[in-house]
């Protein structure tokens, strides 16, 4: 009998669900008797040992339902090795009850943070597999995550509606997009949306070329332009700050985010209405697309066959169209990023969408 925990552990997203199933429907079709204890919560289940055992029809029905079936927190790796609230080792704890249990692997779904704790855990001896959980995309060793598409998705309904109000108005319109510190979810959901100025975290920019770009569609006839600004975008002479130096400017809180920074400095330099849009968690949530259905369950399928094959210590992820393999240890710590030289930014540019770097 297999003995499997599961947890789901930082944002949610869409197909969390429909992921675990594929897990567990793999196991339970294989015939191999199997026991689920689902940690609730993320990782502070498995440090409280706060689970509820799961069975077959906990997962029936469950493909389109957004969101996670078993809550989901963060716990951020930079403080994994803190004492909790409680004084405890959060490390030691999680192993207690690994071993209590008497699990033979967990199945930990999750972003850039958990896949750093799970690596960690692998290097106490526990069995692990992961899934690539993220609407950021910006998971190493993967070239696609679950929750990216229907983000996107959103993201772009979003932009296409404010299309219509942006023309009726002839006003400036900004959409602030998710996305820290990798622009993937923006850069899609700007180009699928026809916005004409797309801000990455990872092309800080010139108000100047904003301005250019924005009177440049006036001159052209347009009434309005639209940009599509993810959340982590940074100006080139905040990008020359130390981190000290530009934490310090955040605390001071002039603007509630980028998007309204932009907001003012465009009023202030072209005299235009600019109006700010910010969907937030709307992009986490929901059912899952098709896209994402099918992905999350052929992700969870490949990982329920690693378990039966007693093959641990892999992040189970997607590569030139084909669902692959990858040793924890490669992907934790290592963030994908939109390469400078990526050829979506050249084709992009090429349709004349402006970066706002020149």
């Amino acid at each position: 009998m297999k003995r499997i925990g599961m947890l789901t552990s930082g944002g949610d997203c869409q197909a969390l669900n429909a992921a675990m199933r594929g897990v567990v429907k793999t196991i339970y079709n294989s015939g191999e008797e199997v026991e689920i204890f689902g940690f609730l919560s993320g990782y502070k289940g498995l440090i409280n040992s706060d689970f509820r055992m799961l069975s077959s029809g906990d997962f029936s029905g469950i493909l389109t339902k957004g969101g996670t079936i078993l809550g989901s927190s963060r716990t951020p790796f930079k403080q994994i090795t803190e004492p909790d609230e409680q004084g405890r080792d959060k490390i030691e704890c999680m192993m207690h009850t690994y071993h209590k249990l008497n699990l033979d692997c967990l199945v930990i779904l999750g972003g850039n943070g958990t896949h750093k704790t799970a690596n960690l855990l692998r290097t106490k001896g526990l069995n692990v597999v992961t899934l690539p959980k993220t609407i950021d995309n910006d998971l190493w060793g993967t070239d696609m995550t679950f929750g990216f598409q229907s983000a996107v998705n959103i993201a772009t309904d979003v932009i296409d509606c404010i299309h219509t109000t942006a023309d009726s108005h002839g006003r400036v319109f900004i959409v602030e997009v998710m996305g820290h510190k990798t622009g993937w979810l923006t850069l899609n959901a700007g180009m699928a949306s026809g916005a004409d100025i797309i801000l990455l975290p990872e092309i800080p920019y010139d108000i100047d070329a904003i301005i250019k770009a924005i009177k440049g569609r006036t001159k052209r006839g347009s009434k309005f332009t639209i940009l599509a600004v993810a959340e982590g975008a940074i100006s080139k002479e905040d990008a020359a700050l130390s981190k000290k130096e530009y934490k310090k400017k955040l605390e001071k809180k002039v603007y509630p985010s980028v998007s309204y920074e932009v907001a003012a400095a465009i009023e202030e330099k072209t005299g235009m209405e600019v109006r700010v849009t910010v969907p937030g968690h709307m992009q986490r949530g929901g059912s899952p697309c098709p896209y994402d259905r099918v992905f999350a369950s052929r992700l969870g399928a490949e990982a329920g066959k690693l378990i039966l094959q007693g093959e641990y210590g892999f992040m189970v992820g997607y590569k030139n169209r084909e669902i692959v393999k990858v040793p924890l240890e490669e992907v934790a710590g290592k963030l994908k990023t939109v390469p400078a030289d990526a050829t979506i930014l050249e084709e992009a540019r090429l349709l004349g969408i402006s970066f706002g770097d020149q």
